[in-house]
Protein backbone atom coordinates (compact mmCIF):
# COMPACT_ATOMS: atom_id res chain seq x y z
CA UNK A 1 0.00 0.00 0.00
CA UNK A 2 1.27 3.11 -0.50
CA UNK A 3 1.09 6.11 1.98
CA UNK A 4 0.70 9.81 1.32
CA UNK A 5 4.17 11.63 2.66
CA UNK A 6 1.63 14.46 4.31
CA UNK A 7 -0.53 11.49 6.15
CA UNK A 8 2.56 10.20 7.41
CA UNK A 9 4.07 13.32 8.87
CA UNK A 10 0.72 13.98 10.37
CA UNK A 11 0.35 10.71 11.98
CA UNK A 12 3.78 10.75 13.44
CA UNK A 13 3.91 14.31 15.01
CA UNK A 14 0.53 13.93 16.51
CA UNK A 15 1.44 10.77 18.49
CA UNK A 16 3.98 12.04 19.72
CA UNK A 17 1.94 14.65 21.24
CA UNK A 18 0.01 11.96 22.59
CA UNK A 19 1.47 11.71 25.44
CA UNK A 20 5.19 9.41 24.39
CA UNK A 21 8.20 10.65 26.25
CA UNK A 22 11.26 12.63 24.18
CA UNK A 23 12.38 9.24 22.97
CA UNK A 24 9.65 8.42 20.94
CA UNK A 25 9.60 11.61 18.61
CA UNK A 26 10.01 11.48 14.98
CA UNK A 27 13.37 11.70 13.30
CA UNK A 28 11.31 14.99 11.07
CA UNK A 29 9.41 16.87 14.20
CA UNK A 30 7.54 19.06 12.59
CA UNK A 31 5.04 21.75 14.56
CA UNK A 32 1.33 21.06 13.76
CA UNK A 33 -1.90 20.93 15.06
CA UNK A 34 -4.92 18.95 15.02
CA UNK A 35 -6.37 15.85 14.61
CA UNK A 36 -4.69 12.40 13.67
CA UNK A 37 -5.10 11.47 10.20
CA UNK A 38 -3.85 8.96 8.31
CA UNK A 39 -4.51 9.81 4.25
CA UNK A 40 -7.28 8.48 2.57
CA UNK A 41 -6.39 4.96 0.63
CA UNK A 42 -7.65 5.86 -3.19
CA UNK A 43 -8.95 2.07 -3.42
CA UNK A 44 -11.59 2.33 -0.53
CA UNK A 45 -12.02 5.57 -0.25
CA UNK A 46 -11.55 5.45 3.41
CA UNK A 47 -9.66 6.70 6.29
CA UNK A 48 -9.77 6.26 9.71
CA UNK A 49 -8.51 9.44 11.79
CA UNK A 50 -8.07 9.97 16.17
CA UNK A 51 -6.98 12.95 18.12
CA UNK A 52 -4.76 12.35 20.43
CA UNK A 53 -6.16 11.26 23.23
CA UNK A 54 -8.46 8.98 21.26
CA UNK A 55 -5.40 7.05 20.64
CA UNK A 56 -4.67 7.04 24.24
CA UNK A 57 -7.16 5.76 24.90
CA UNK A 58 -7.76 3.25 22.27
CA UNK A 59 -3.60 1.94 23.93
CA UNK A 60 -5.20 1.67 27.29
CA UNK A 61 -8.32 -0.09 25.80
CA UNK A 62 -6.16 -2.72 24.23
CA UNK A 63 -3.66 -2.71 26.74
CA UNK A 64 -6.60 -3.81 29.22
CA UNK A 65 -8.00 -6.27 26.94
CA UNK A 66 -4.53 -8.15 26.47
CA UNK A 67 -2.95 -7.77 29.60
CA UNK A 68 -5.48 -6.70 32.30
CA UNK A 69 -3.44 -3.62 32.76
CA UNK A 70 -1.05 -6.11 34.29
CA UNK A 71 2.90 -4.74 33.92
CA UNK A 72 3.90 -8.47 34.27
CA UNK A 73 1.76 -9.50 31.12
CA UNK A 74 3.66 -7.16 29.11
CA UNK A 75 6.16 -10.16 28.13
CA UNK A 76 3.98 -13.73 28.12
CA UNK A 77 3.77 -16.82 26.89
CA UNK A 78 0.37 -18.62 27.35
CA UNK A 79 0.53 -22.40 28.49
CA UNK A 80 -1.59 -23.37 25.23
CA UNK A 81 0.73 -21.86 22.92
CA UNK A 82 3.69 -22.45 21.09
CA UNK A 83 4.99 -19.07 21.18
CA UNK A 84 5.25 -15.60 23.62
CA UNK A 85 3.20 -12.77 23.49
CA UNK A 86 4.12 -9.27 24.20
CA UNK A 87 3.63 -5.51 24.16
CA UNK A 88 0.29 -4.00 24.69
CA UNK A 89 -1.08 -5.84 21.84
CA UNK A 90 0.45 -9.24 22.90
CA UNK A 91 2.16 -9.31 19.40
CA UNK A 92 3.17 -12.91 18.39
CA UNK A 93 6.91 -13.77 18.11
CA UNK A 94 7.81 -17.45 16.78
CA UNK A 95 11.12 -18.99 18.73
CA UNK A 96 13.22 -20.97 15.86
CA UNK A 97 11.46 -23.66 13.88
CA UNK A 98 7.56 -22.76 15.17
CA UNK A 99 5.64 -21.23 12.29
CA UNK A 100 1.86 -21.72 13.14
CA UNK A 101 -0.87 -20.86 11.11
CA UNK A 102 -1.30 -17.34 13.23
CA UNK A 103 0.70 -13.87 11.59
CA UNK A 104 3.45 -12.82 13.34
CA UNK A 105 3.63 -9.26 14.65
CA UNK A 106 6.35 -8.55 17.10
CA UNK A 107 9.29 -8.45 14.39
CA UNK A 108 7.66 -5.99 12.46
CA UNK A 109 6.42 -3.74 15.69
CA UNK A 110 10.48 -4.04 16.27
CA UNK A 111 11.44 -3.07 12.76
CA UNK A 112 8.62 -0.16 13.20
CA UNK A 113 10.27 1.17 16.27
CA UNK A 114 13.88 0.75 14.60
CA UNK A 115 12.90 3.30 12.04
CA UNK A 116 11.42 5.67 14.74
CA UNK A 117 15.32 5.61 15.81
CA UNK A 118 13.81 4.16 19.55
CA UNK A 119 16.60 3.46 22.19
CA UNK A 120 15.55 -0.59 21.57
CA UNK A 121 17.67 -2.92 23.90
CA UNK A 122 21.05 -3.92 22.30
CA UNK A 123 20.38 -7.68 23.09
CA UNK A 124 17.49 -7.62 20.88
CA UNK A 125 18.65 -5.71 18.07
CA UNK A 126 21.56 -7.66 18.38
CA UNK A 127 19.75 -10.89 17.52
CA UNK A 128 20.24 -12.85 14.34
CA UNK A 129 18.07 -13.81 13.07
CA UNK A 130 14.95 -12.50 14.80
CA UNK A 131 13.60 -15.16 16.42
CA UNK A 132 12.04 -14.96 19.92
CA UNK A 133 15.58 -16.74 22.14
CA UNK A 134 12.81 -18.87 23.96
CA UNK A 135 12.72 -22.33 22.44
CA UNK A 136 9.97 -22.92 24.71
CA UNK A 137 7.19 -22.12 27.22
CA UNK A 138 9.64 -23.90 30.20
CA UNK A 139 12.56 -22.18 29.10
CA UNK A 140 10.98 -18.97 29.08
CA UNK A 141 9.65 -19.19 32.72
CA UNK A 142 13.12 -20.05 34.09
CA UNK A 143 14.85 -17.16 32.59
CA UNK A 144 11.32 -14.68 33.45
CA UNK A 145 13.31 -12.71 36.11
CA UNK A 146 16.41 -12.08 34.39
CA UNK A 147 18.07 -8.83 33.92
CA UNK A 148 16.86 -9.13 29.89
CA UNK A 149 13.49 -10.37 30.25
CA UNK A 150 13.35 -6.97 33.22
CA UNK A 151 14.60 -4.98 30.42
CA UNK A 152 12.59 -5.73 27.90
CA UNK A 153 9.29 -5.42 29.94
CA UNK A 154 10.34 -1.85 30.88
CA UNK A 155 10.87 -1.21 27.22
CA UNK A 156 7.18 -2.27 26.21
CA UNK A 157 5.78 -0.20 29.32
CA UNK A 158 7.37 3.26 28.39
CA UNK A 159 6.70 2.91 24.52
CA UNK A 160 3.26 2.19 24.47
CA UNK A 161 2.28 5.20 22.57
CA UNK A 162 4.11 3.90 19.76
CA UNK A 163 2.90 0.56 20.05
CA UNK A 164 -0.98 2.03 19.76
CA UNK A 165 0.30 3.74 16.67
CA UNK A 166 1.86 1.04 15.27
CA UNK A 167 -1.59 -0.58 15.76
CA UNK A 168 -3.41 2.10 14.28
CA UNK A 169 -1.40 1.80 10.64
CA UNK A 170 -1.42 -1.72 10.50
CA UNK A 171 -5.24 -1.82 10.39
CA UNK A 172 -5.32 1.44 8.45
CA UNK A 173 -3.16 -0.39 5.72
CA UNK A 174 -5.36 -3.36 5.77
CA UNK A 175 -8.55 -1.62 4.65
CA UNK A 176 -7.71 -1.62 1.06
CA UNK A 177 -6.69 -4.90 1.00
CA UNK A 178 -9.58 -6.47 2.68
CA UNK A 179 -12.29 -4.06 0.39
CA UNK A 180 -9.91 -6.07 -2.92
CA UNK A 181 -10.70 -9.48 -1.45
CA UNK A 182 -14.05 -9.10 -0.62
CA UNK A 183 -16.09 -11.27 -3.63
CA UNK A 184 -17.36 -8.67 -6.23
CA UNK A 185 -20.89 -8.85 -4.98
CA UNK A 186 -20.25 -7.58 -1.52
CA UNK A 187 -17.14 -5.28 -2.05
CA UNK A 188 -19.25 -2.36 -1.92
CA UNK A 189 -21.32 -3.91 1.48
CA UNK A 190 -17.66 -4.33 2.97
CA UNK A 191 -16.65 -0.51 2.20
CA UNK A 192 -19.81 0.88 3.17
CA UNK A 193 -19.36 -0.89 6.83
CA UNK A 194 -15.63 0.15 6.98
CA UNK A 195 -16.94 3.88 6.26
CA UNK A 196 -19.27 3.40 8.79
CA UNK A 197 -17.19 2.31 11.30
CA UNK A 198 -14.41 4.91 10.48
CA UNK A 199 -16.82 7.62 11.33
CA UNK A 200 -16.05 7.22 15.01
CA UNK A 201 -13.50 6.42 18.06
CA UNK A 202 -15.75 3.83 18.73
CA UNK A 203 -15.62 2.69 15.23
CA UNK A 204 -11.92 2.92 14.87
CA UNK A 205 -11.10 1.39 18.14
CA UNK A 206 -13.06 -1.86 17.04
CA UNK A 207 -11.46 -2.16 13.65
CA UNK A 208 -7.75 -1.37 15.31
CA UNK A 209 -7.65 -4.06 18.32
CA UNK A 210 -9.95 -6.45 16.25
CA UNK A 211 -7.44 -6.54 13.41
CA UNK A 212 -4.46 -6.75 16.67
CA UNK A 213 -6.61 -9.55 17.97
CA UNK A 214 -7.71 -11.77 15.17
CA UNK A 215 -6.03 -10.31 11.88
CA UNK A 216 -7.59 -9.10 8.49
CA UNK A 217 -8.43 -12.45 7.40
CA UNK A 218 -6.66 -12.50 4.28
CA UNK A 219 -4.03 -15.30 5.24
CA UNK A 220 -5.02 -18.39 3.72
CA UNK A 221 -3.67 -20.66 6.71
CA UNK A 222 -5.48 -18.52 9.47
CA UNK A 223 -9.00 -20.86 8.56
CA UNK A 224 -10.36 -23.82 10.53
CA UNK A 225 -12.23 -25.88 7.88
CA UNK A 226 -11.93 -23.89 5.25
CA UNK A 227 -13.36 -20.59 7.38
CA UNK A 228 -11.04 -17.67 8.46
CA UNK A 229 -12.18 -15.28 11.77
CA UNK A 230 -10.56 -12.10 10.58
CA UNK A 231 -11.95 -8.20 9.96
CA UNK A 232 -12.69 -9.26 6.41
CA UNK A 233 -14.75 -12.27 7.72
CA UNK A 234 -17.05 -10.27 10.40
CA UNK A 235 -17.36 -7.25 7.78
CA UNK A 236 -18.85 -10.16 5.19
CA UNK A 237 -21.01 -11.21 8.32
CA UNK A 238 -22.23 -8.16 9.20
CA UNK A 239 -25.91 -7.42 8.72
CA UNK A 240 -27.84 -4.47 7.45
CA UNK A 241 -29.26 -1.92 9.84
CA UNK A 242 -28.09 1.22 10.97
CA UNK A 243 -25.91 1.00 14.24
CA UNK A 244 -22.54 0.22 12.77
CA UNK A 245 -20.86 -0.56 15.93
CA UNK A 246 -23.72 -2.93 17.18
CA UNK A 247 -23.97 -4.86 13.89
CA UNK A 248 -20.12 -5.16 14.15
CA UNK A 249 -20.55 -6.92 17.57
CA UNK A 250 -22.56 -9.20 16.51
CA UNK A 251 -21.12 -10.71 13.61
CA UNK A 252 -17.76 -10.74 15.10
CA UNK A 253 -18.96 -12.93 17.81
CA UNK A 254 -20.52 -14.82 15.25
CA UNK A 255 -17.72 -15.67 13.66
CA UNK A 256 -15.88 -16.16 16.37
CA UNK A 257 -18.13 -19.02 17.75
CA UNK A 258 -17.90 -20.32 14.58
CA UNK A 259 -13.86 -20.54 14.92
CA UNK A 260 -13.93 -22.60 18.38
CA UNK A 261 -16.88 -24.41 16.74
CA UNK A 262 -14.18 -25.25 14.23
CA UNK A 263 -10.90 -25.65 16.11
CA UNK A 264 -9.04 -29.08 16.62
CA UNK A 265 -8.87 -27.83 20.36
CA UNK A 266 -11.49 -27.61 23.10
CA UNK A 267 -9.71 -25.47 24.82
CA UNK A 268 -11.04 -22.31 22.48
CA UNK A 269 -14.82 -23.54 23.39
CA UNK A 270 -14.16 -24.53 26.83
CA UNK A 271 -12.09 -21.05 28.06
CA UNK A 272 -11.25 -18.99 25.09
CA UNK A 273 -14.40 -18.06 23.53
CA UNK A 274 -16.33 -16.55 26.51
CA UNK A 275 -13.24 -13.99 26.84
CA UNK A 276 -13.62 -12.90 23.04
CA UNK A 277 -16.85 -12.50 23.61
CA UNK A 278 -16.42 -10.71 26.75
CA UNK A 279 -13.50 -8.40 24.65
CA UNK A 280 -16.27 -7.65 22.27
CA UNK A 281 -18.52 -5.58 24.32
CA UNK A 282 -15.63 -3.16 24.77
CA UNK A 283 -16.55 -1.92 21.19
CA UNK A 284 -18.30 0.96 22.13
CA UNK A 285 -18.00 4.25 21.96
CA UNK A 286 -15.88 6.66 24.97
CA UNK A 287 -17.81 8.53 27.20
CA UNK A 288 -17.10 11.86 27.43
CA UNK A 289 -15.52 12.05 23.99
CA UNK A 290 -16.02 13.64 21.07
CA UNK A 291 -16.46 11.76 17.86
CA UNK A 292 -13.93 12.42 15.27
CA UNK A 293 -15.10 11.87 11.30
CA UNK A 294 -13.31 9.58 8.98
CA UNK A 295 -11.79 12.19 6.15
CA UNK A 296 -11.76 10.54 2.73
CA UNK A 297 -10.41 12.56 -0.77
Amino acid sequence: MVYRVLGLLFLMIMVALSGCNSENKSEKPEATTGTLVDGANPASDISLALKPAQLDWVGQKIFQNECAGQYQCLVYWNEAEAFPSLGIGHFIWYPKGVNERFVESFPALVEYMEQRQLNIPEWLRELEPFDAPWPDRETFLKVSDSPEMAELREFLAGTQGIQAEFIFRRAKGSLAKIVKAAPESRRNDVQESLRALSQTPGGVYALMDYVNFKGEGLSPDERYNGEGWGLLQVLLAMQPGEDALARFREAAAAVLTRRAQNADSPVESERWLAGWLKRLETYKEPVKMHSVSGVSS
